[in-house]
């Protein structure tokens, strides 16, 4: 994968006019994945094509195929730098500007270099200079080593990254092309010595180059790639004035309004983005900026909004005043390919009267933007127009048509006596400044009253002639028709004003107590009782009880508290009577109970059903293994101790020993598989006893190794490297001798004859990984848990094996002394067990 970002010609000190170097950097996902040897390959291909290129600094590591590949170049001499009694090289910047090549390849772009010698402190503040000076320049670099994800890369591999470059650099750079191999390849090359001398790889391999952390590595350097590919292209569209959608891979937006059918919407915006690789699912919904949002589910679009996420799509709250054009600008801004909306749940009659909808300006709108118009069950079976809501207590709605007639008579009689101070305008402002207020107690319909009163106690008490409804002065006519059409409008915003005010606060207040909800589910009060109790907190209930049934209240319990919450239960809540805006609410938090009401009986169920199944699949085992495997030894020994005692047989000296010695190694064999079934009780009825202590590989590991009866002439022999720089280990010398012993021995009975079994031991992080490789045929990635189970002999190539105790019995000693035993495979095959045990502290015993 390449990216590429071009940068104009900038002034420089020493060369006014000189274009800057433009920058190519190898990005690595992990050392030894060839960045290097793809640098020399760029290298001379451009020297092919007759440029002028130089090897300012190169770092082989000597690996003969990258040292090959420097034939033909012409190479920099480097710069000799002492420091603290040592003697490094470094790349001689001004010697590199002196020459001025056409192109420059630099190793290792993140280098700190040595102090002295004015160089700066890191390599890639000495690429600057010479990009500066025109000079194109080929470089490497590994995904580690960039400044924003060192953190991340400690967190992954436990190794801190002291060397970094900014983010920033690598970004400016005019190419940057992807290195990777599969993690197992790499590993392969390790293990066969094409990356580090022999010395370092049993270590490299059990710590940095893991396979977990080799792909995470490899996701990392995809994502940051990613996302550079994605500024670029972003950039090159806004410099260039690009509006249009580039299909560059499939987004596809949904529009969710909250209504019942987003379900539908968004499962089948998810298939269509799953036709393409790489295809995005975006969710939006629209909030009206002026609070006018229809037929909105706060629960219904936390509900979708959770899908969305279970399908792998992202969630966006927008908010506009006018809906298509937010939802276009949106799609536009994320560079969508495709547009869902359902069709409108509207009726015939209410489309003629209000003309058309959302889709259909959607779809004017869109330009290159593929709209599809979903069906759903819904459609056209929404209200036929706006139902008028009562949203004004009673009292209020008898005051306003009351403050209607009697404020503007009670103003009249106030002005009569004022006559001959105030002119017609005064008066009739005054007028309008009634009608608002009686808008603002009962509403449009009141002010509508109150409006027309005033008109008519205008015309009859101060507009000539006086005392009759009757106006012979036209613009007296046309003052009064102005002044109604002016009281109207303006009671009718005010009423709206304040609906929209209720509406908003009522939202607000909803949206506040979902909020809170969600955030008690997230800080974990989700048990049953919490939920119930933040419920009769929220509504103001005397009580809140789950039952199991919708049972018969006889009348003391209000119909509408009884909620559903879920298939078998029911929320019966003991109170105040709930209005119906309430009660929408209180459908979410009924659902969020019922959710946890499923969660209790499932885990109830499996908490029950577990234990069954364990002990049904022990005794199953048990009695398997227990019919064969004990009786083979116990077999064994009563037959020799049977010819032993039969008087009619003489037996030589020799053949009596042999017997003897027959009945001890089965009586011996017999012994220690009824101790490990002994061991392995302890552990799972918790009754074992520990000593941790400080303990080194060198006091347990030979014997170990004693214990295991070895035949080098007839099996594998058993390699062990070097332990004296091994720390030593928090652990139970008994125990680990055991556990030792288990897996060493299921290494050489797997392993063939001519391939000795690794056993190594490294220190990273606080912990001790002790591996244990042979080259036997391994064991498949979905067997590997299954091998750990008692009584189970996956993979053993005959039923002379024993019980199948000992991995099971390995990994639970192991885990008791706070280890881990994890099985990975071998480079070059066969099966790795590493066990993982902290370094020693002062704790001297524990009990489990």
């Amino acid at each position: 994968m390449t990216t590429t970002h071009e940068a104009g010609p900038v002034a420089d000190a020493g060369h006014p006019a000189v274009r800057p170097g433009r920058l190519k950097v190898f990005l690595g996902a992990a050392p030894g994945v060839g960045k290097t040897y793809r640098m020399l390959d760029e290298a001379h291909r451009r020297a092919a094509r007759g440029a002028d290129v130089v090897a300012g600094f190169v770092e082989c590591h000597r690996r003969r195929h990258t040292e090959e590949k420097l034939d033909g170049l012409e190479i920099l001499t480097s710069a000799e730098q002492e420091y603290r009694g040592g003697q490094y090289t470094e790349l001689d910047r001004e010697a590199l500007l002196a020459r001025r090549p056409q192109v420059v390849l630099i190793d290792e772009l993140a280098h700190t270099n040595v102090p002295g010698g004015g160089r700066h402190p890191k390599r890639w503040q000495d690429v600057e200079d010479i990009l500066s000076a025109g000079i194109d320049v080929v470089t490497t670099l590994n995904i580690q080593h960039l400044e924003s994800l060192s953190d991340v890369v400690e967190k992954i591999t436990g190794v801190p990254q002291r060397e970094t470059v900014p983010d920033e650099f690598v970004r400016r750079a005019h190419e940057v092309e992807l290195v990777d191999i599969p993690p197992e390849g790499l590993r392969r090359r390790m293990a066969h010595g094409n990356i580090y001398p022999p010395e370092r790889i049993d270590a490299s391999l059990a710590n940095y180059f893991r396979p977990g952390n080799l792909i995470a590595l490899r996701e990392l350097a995809l994502l940051w790639l990613a996302g550079r590919v994605d500024e670029a292209l972003h950039k090159y569209r806004t410099e260039h004035g690009i509006g249009d959608v580039w299909e560059t891979r499939e987004r596809v937006v949904v529009a969710l309004t909250g209504g019942p059918e987003g379900e539908t919407l968004i499962r089948r915006a998810a298939r269509i983005a799953d036709r393409s690789a790489g295809g995005e699912l975006l969710a939006v919904h629209i909030a009206r900026s002026d609070g006018l949002a229809a037929g909105v589910s706060h629960a219904a679009l936390a509900g979708q909004r959770a899908l969305v996420e279970q399908l792998g799509g992202s969630y966006h709250s927008v908010v506009g005043d006018e809906v298509p054009t937010a939802l276009v600008d949106f799609a536009m801004a994320e560079n969508a390919t495709q547009l869902v909306l359902g069709t409108s749940r509207r009726r015939r009659l209410e489309r003629f009267l209000t003309g058309r909808g959302i889709g259909e300006t959607v779809v004017a709108l869109s330009e290159d933007i593929d709209v599809h118009m979903v069906t759903h069950e819904r459609a056209g079976h929404g209200r036929l127009l706006p139902s008028r809501r009562r949203t004004l207590p009673t009292s209020r709605l008898i005051a306003g048509p009351v403050a209607g007639v009697v404020l503007p008579v009670l103003l009249t009689l106030g002005l009569d006596r004022m006559r001959g101070t105030l002119n017609l305008t005064s008066e009739a402002l005054l007028f309008l400044v009634t009608v608002v207020g009686v808008a603002c107690i009962g509403g449009v319909a009141s002010a509508l009253i109150a409006a027309l009163t005033a008109a008519l106690l205008l015309n009859y008490w101060f507009m000539p002639p006086i005392g009759e409804f009757t106006m012979s002065d036209p613009d007296s006519v046309l003052a009064l028709v102005v002044f109604a059409v002016v009281a109207a409008t303006v009671a009718a915003a005010a009423d709206r004003s304040l609906r929209l005010s209720r509406r908003a606060a009522r939202a607000t207040a909803e949206a506040e107590t979902m909020s809170s909800l969600a955030g008690s589910i997230v800080r974990g009060d989700q048990t049953i009782p919490a939920l119930l109790e933040r419920t009769r907190e929220t509504f103001g209930m005397d009580t809140v009880e789950l039952a199991p049934e919708a049972c018969d209240t006889g009348g003391a319990i209000d119909p509408a508290l009884v909620v559903a919450a879920g298939a078998e239960a029911f929320l019966v809540l003991r109170g105040r009577t709930l209005p119906s805006s309430e009660r929408r609410v209180l459908a979410a938090f009924a659902a969020h109970v019922g959710a946890a009401v499923e969660r209790a009986r499932l885990a109830e169920a499996a908490a029950e059903v577990e234990p069954i199944k364990a002990a049904d699949r022990l005794r199953t085992a048990l009695l398997r293994a227990v019919s064969h495997d004990l009786r083979t030894p116990l077999a064994g020994a009563l037959a020799a101790v049977s010819s032993l005692r039969n008087q009619e047989i003489e037996f030589s000296a020799e053949d009596r020993a042999e017997l003897l010695a027959s009945a001890e190694v089965s009586l011996n064999r017999l012994n220690r598989l009824v101790e490990n079934l002994l061991d392995l009780s302890r552990l799972q009825a918790g009754a074992l006893t520990l000593d941790l202590r400080a303990t080194t590989l060198e006091e347990v590991l030979p014997a170990a190794l004693d214990s295991l009866d070895l035949t080098p002439d007839g099996g594998p022999a058993v390699d062990v490297q070097s332990l004296e720089s091994v720390p030593a280990l928090q652990a139970d010398p008994p125990l680990l001798e055991r556990v030792l012993a288990n897996l060493v021995g299921n290494a050489v009975r797997h392993a063939p004859a001519e391939r000795p079994v690794l056993v190594t031991a490294s220190a990273l992080a606080g912990r001790v990984d002790i591996r244990i490789a042979d080259r036997g045929p391994g064991i498949a990635a979905d067997d590997r848990e299954r091998a750990f189970e008692p009584f189970q002999r996956l993979g053993d190539r005959d039923n002379t094996a024993g019980l199948g105790l000992g991995l099971a019995l390995a990994r639970g000693l192991t885990e008791a002394m706070d280890g881990t035993l994890t099985p990975e495979d071998t480079p070059g095959g066969g099966l790795t067990m590493v066990l993982s045990l902290p370094v020693a502290t002062d704790v001297t015993a524990g009990r489990l």
